[in-house]
Order: structure tokens, then sequence, then C-alpha cells
């Protein structure tokens, strides 16, 4: 009786995993020849160390294994709607600083940052097929650094596009440990909630 164990709804969520993890594999090729431009036309040396940075969600997750589909679901969504305020910023600093003489960086920080808005758009309707209720709303935005350097900025810049690179494969596979899971459970009924 559970609609979660549909099987329209089990292939809703097969399907829409499915093109989750190509926008994340397509997301993150575009991201590393982002990054590529990146650090040629800012002057970066590609090996350069970047800190954390404040405000930059990291990829890396302790105990990713216990974790529920929801869980990471939810854990994705708030990264993409940091990252996608992070590169609005990032363009809004390219254009300050450069204007038109670097349309090429410009184009291709706008194209990344379409790409996660429709990512972030992608994981707000999984999540609602997973709760069937409405998505969180948007989280705290990350702290603006108005007190940076150029060079701290290109740096910061350099590090947001690092991080987001790493969370494309971490939603790739957890798009696909959601399909593995909901596989074994639509095989086996879940118990039903006694009042």
């Amino acid at each position: 009786m559970a609609a979660a164990d549909s099987p329209s709804v089990a292939l809703r969520r097969r399907d829409l995993c499915s093109r989750g993890i190509r926008l994340a594999g397509k997301m993150r090729s575009d991201v590393v020849d982002l990054l590529d431009v990146y650090v040629e036309r800012q002057g970066l040396d590609a090996s350069a160390s970047v800190a954390i940075v404040e405000g930059v969600p990291v990829a890396a997750a302790e105990r990713w294994d216990e974790q529920t589909g929801t869980q990471r679901l939810l854990e994705n969504l708030a990264a993409y709607r940091a990252f996608r305020i992070l590169l609005a910023q990032m363009l809004e600093e390219q254009r300050e600083q450069l204007g038109e003489a670097d349309a090429a960086l410009g184009q291709s920080l706008a194209a990344v940052l379409l790409q996660v808005s429709a990512f972030t758009y992608h994981l707000e309707e999984l999540l609602q097929l997973e709760s069937h209720g409405p998505s969180s709303e948007e989280g705290p935005s990350p702290p603006l650094s108005p007190h940076l350097s150029l060079f701290e900025r290109k740096l910061r810049g350099l590090g947001v596009l690092r991080e987001l690179a790493q969370w494309a494969v971490r939603s790739a596979r957890d798009l696909r440990q959601l399909t593995k899971s909901s596989s074994s459970s639509s095989s086996a009924p879940s118990p039903a909630e006694s009042p």
C-alpha cells in the first residue's frame, strides 16, 4: 500500500538517479575544463595549495556508508545551493576585475553556474520523491568575503572549483548508492507503521 514501494515511483527514482549521474559526470568534466582555463587566465599555478575556504562545502564525508539516501540528498542539495551562490559571486568578481576582456572565462563560469542550478533543481525533485513533501528551504548563504585581496579571491575561486569537481564525483556516487538501496528495498516490502 505504501506509494514509495509502487513500481512507478521506483521507476521514476531510478530514472532521476540515472539522469542525475549523467548530469554530475558532465558537470565534473566541464568544471575540470574550467579549472584549466581559470588557472591559466588568473595566472595561478595548477598545483597551488588552497586552504579550506570558509563557506565552501567539503565533499569528504565521515561515515559516508552509514548515511541514508535522504541524508545524502540533503547534503548534496545544501552543497549545490552554496555553490550556486559562490559561483555567482565569482562571476560578478570576474566581470568587475576583467570586464569583457576575458569573455571566455566569464562564459565558462556562467555555463557551470547554470549546470549547478539545474542539478540543484534535479536534487530537489528527487528529494520530493523520496520524502513525499516539499524540499527544505534554502540554507544560509555562504559568508561574503569583502576584504579579500585580488590574489586571495583568485585562490578562493580555485578552491571553489576544485571542491565543486569533488562534489560532482560524490554526487554520482551518492546517486548510485541511492539506486542500489532503492533496488534492494523494492524487492522486499517495508513494514507498515502502526498508528
